[in-house]
């Protein structure tokens, strides 16, 4: 049996992001995973935009802490990310989107 571990990072609304400082670098360093970040954001965008669908996004705020919110993306693309309410976060911020 394989052993996993699972890390828990705090879930915040999506309202607290405003008042969140990022990075400029991107917190993925891979190129493979900067491609798949921008494939999984643009079909998370598919899915609000169709079916108002959420997503689960997990980034990475200037402190180094890790965060989660669970949302609906309305636009991504190389700089920037549109949730829902209007607001914005850094694409380069995000580490992953997981589907649910």
């Amino acid at each position: 049996m394989e052993n996993k571990t699972v890390l828990h990072y705090q879930l915040i609304e999506k309202e607290h992001i405003p008042q969140l400082h990022f990075g400029h670098e991107d917190v993925l360093q891979d190129k493979d995973a900067r491609v798949k970040r921008q494939h999984d954001l643009e079909r998370a965008s598919r899915l609000g935009n169709g079916y108002q669908g959420k997503v689960e996004i997990t980034f990475q705020v200037a402190s180094g802490e890790i965060l989660r919110m669970q949302t609906t993306i309305w636009q991504a693309d190389k700089e920037f990310t549109a949730i829902k309410s209007g607001v914005t976060m850094p694409t380069t911020s995000i580490l992953g989107v997981e589907f649910f």
